[in-house]
């Protein structure tokens, strides 16, 4: 049902296979449009995934458009919205900055179908959705191509009172075991891709090297000690392995904004200069060169969606800047200063920690 890849491989060949396509297109054009997106690649799968991706961004800004001071729930606003909508679907016009990690993500999604298609049916017929419905995971085949016959013979097992998500999930893992040679090999789909750029099945199935595991030293058993002053029960003399100490009680959290005002509390330049002493986080605090190539393609895509409200070219500019910084204290003048109140980082605590992590490795 899931094959297991190299990750890391993977995201890496839809990074340069985005960068080499859209080399070849914008070489001659300043972008692209609606006709040009539909036909971009020979692959067809690509091609609408990126329509997918495109879509979900519009829709984020049409989300955007709700205001305090109008009835958005109207009928005629509503109309007039959907005729606005179907206008602008005919309208498409993107860059370069904005096309490309569209254009990623709908490579990497695509070889996903073949080497976990329990993840892609989460991913594009569960996970957007607010409210499941039979008619809504229907719409969804629309931007399937690649194994299609597959999803759609599930969705046909579905009735209309199949609501609940983890159950369908659950399902679906049982139902692709149960048809698996109606699949695409995964050999079918790189040869696809070959005509595009070169990439072997042990490349992308080869997996990293795993650290040895270094055997503990055996427990020496205690000296047993002569009774001084009376004698010890037999229960007591029984050796006790030490409890494991209690961890410290966390400090409660607080928002981003009281973070970047308080001065008690550890500032982001102070962060930078912290370093852990366990062998785990000593591989995550390692230090990188280069935000933009040290970020992966899901975590590019979560900050963009998270952090930056969709918009894409705010979050290459940003951590553009951020690269070019020699100096901790002018980066986190810049984050703090510039972004977090443009943004309101204030509630976004989770996927601000994740970006300040990856700034102190920078400068670490």
């Amino acid at each position: 049902m899931e094959d297991k890849y190299n990750q890391l491989h993977l995201e890496r060949y839809s990074k340069a296979l985005a960068n080499l396509l859209c080399d070849r297109h914008f070489a001659t054009h300043d972008t692209i449009n609606g006709p040009q997106l539909i036909g971009f690649t020979p692959i067809k799968q690509v091609n609408l995934f990126a329509i997918k991706e495109l879509l979900l961004k519009w829709h984020h800004e049409m989300a955007n458009l709700r205001s305090p001071y109008f009835d958005y729930e109207h009928e005629d606003v509503k109309e007039a919205l959907l005729n606005f909508m179907n206008v602008l679907s005919r309208k498409i016009l993107m860059k370069r900055n904005a096309f490309e990690p569209l254009l990623e993500k709908a490579i990497y999604d695509t070889f996903l179908v073949a080497l976990n298609p329990v993840a892609t049916f989460e991913e594009k017929f569960l996970r957007i959705q607010e409210e499941i419905t039979l008619p809504k995971l229907q719409e969804n085949l629309k931007y399937i191509d690649l194994d299609k016959p597959l999803f759609a013979g599930f969705v046909e097992t579905l009735s209309p009172s199949s609501r609940d998500r983890e159950y369908i999930l659950s399902r679906f893992g049982l139902y692709v075991n149960a048809n698996q040679a109606s699949r695409t090999p995964l050999q079918d789909v790189i040869a696809r891709f070959n005509s595009l750029l070169p990439i072997s099945e042990q490349e992308l199935l080869q997996q990293a090297p795993v650290a040895p595991v270094v055997a503990k030293p055996a427990l020496v058993a205690p000296i047993v000690e002569k009774d001084i002053v009376a004698p010890i029960h037999t229960a007591q003399r029984e050796y006790a392995v030490p409890a494991a100490p209690r961890p410290a009680p966390v400090a409660e959290q607080h928002n981003l904004n009281e973070r970047f005002r308080t001065a008690e509390r550890p500032t982001l330049n102070e962060r930078f200069r912290e370093s852990s002493s366990s062998l785990a986080d000593a591989h995550s605090n390692r230090r990188i060169e280069s935000l933009k190539n040290s970020i992966s393609i899901n975590q590019r895509f979560s900050f963009i969606n998270e952090l930056f409200e969709g918009d894409n070219l705010a979050y290459y500019q940003t951590i553009k800047t951020l690269d070019e910084y020699n100096d901790p204290e002018e980066a986190k003048r810049y984050v703090t200063h510039e972004i977090a109140g443009r943004f309101d980082w204030s509630k976004k605590q989770e996927h601000v920690s994740k970006l300040l992590k990856l700034i102190e490795r920078k400068f670490a």
